[in-house]
């Protein structure tokens, strides 16, 4: 892709979901409201890249987004891989500081490793849609980032809807050595889930649900950030509660990009001290 088809694609960005209240409104989430391009769009360099990959196991055409420390040699990185929230794409992560996170990380010390972001729907699983995020991750993104002499992912972070995918990536793929997830979108209730109408019912549900399956997960290597005043609050504090994870950071905030920008260095350092 060009640079100029670069520079288009950053102006597209949009922003993340809206989402409505839990408990006892049961409303569906729905995607980002139209909004209008940023001022000045995100500097594409060698280091960020956005290319269109076809993808098999979702039957359609995917973002691949690379971001990459400046002025560092991307051949032989490790990776972690981000997953958006609902309504977005792999773009969203071009607007919520990553780059400047990782230059940050390498300065002070730590080892470069690049992001790499690809959409994702239905909170990341496979509901019988002909649509399967999860075989996607497993089975061709290993091999997208092999083309670009990247190593195979070794860590997942994940927002909103995409934390209830990085921990269900997480149950399957024991030896990653740092999962984050920042306001997971995780449900307390058949009827919660359900409302979201994504789930075919609730055996489908149940068997993605990340709360109803925390002995699989690695307390070790999981990191959970989430505002106090995040509609999903509840339902993360029941997940440090179950996990004991080495980091839980329950702090102010909201369910949007001001709070994910404003942890983002943290959960890069998190991952960064791990990842290599």
């Amino acid at each position: 892709m060009s640079r100029r088809g670069l520079l288009l694609g950053a102006t597209a960005l949009g922003g993340s979901a809206l989402l409505s209240a839990c408990g006892a409104e049961k409303a569906p989430l729905v995607g980002p409201p139209p909004v209008a391009p940023p001022n000045s769009p995100t500097p594409l360099t060698d280091a960020v890249t956005v290319q269109k990959m076809r993808s098999a196991a979702r039957n359609r055409e995917v973002n691949l987004v690379i971001i990459a420390p400046d002025r560092v040699s991307r051949v032989g990185m490790p990776v972690c891989v981000a997953l958006h929230g609902r309504g977005a794409d792999a773009r969203t992560f071009l607007d919520l500081g990553v780059q400047d996170a990782l230059n940050k990380a390498v300065a002070a010390g730590l080892p470069a490793f690049a992001v790499a972001a690809v959409d994702g729907d239905n909170y990341w699983v496979d509901v019988g849609k002909g649509d399967d995020p999860q075989r996607m991750l497993t089975a061709e993104l290993p091999g997208w980032l092999a083309q670009r002499q990247l190593r195979p992912p070794t860590a997942m972070f994940g927002i909103s809807m995409g934390g209830f995918g990085a921990l269900r990536y997480a149950r399957e793929h024991k030896d990653l050595k740092a999962v984050a997830v920042a306001s997971a979108a995780l449900f307390l209730s058949w009827p919660d889930a359900k409302s979201r109408k994504v789930f075919a019912d609730r055996e489908q549900w149940e068997s993605h649900e990340p709360l109803l399956h925390t002995g699989e997960l690695s307390a070790s290597s999981t990191g959970v950030w989430c505002g106090n005043a995040d509609p999903f609050a509840r339902a993360d504090r029941k997940l440090i509660k179950a996990l004991d994870p080495v980091v839980a950071k329950m702090t102010p905030g909201e369910h949007n990009d001001d709070y994910w920008r404003g942890i983002m260095p943290e959960v890069l350092q998190f991952v960064g001290e791990r990842i290599s």
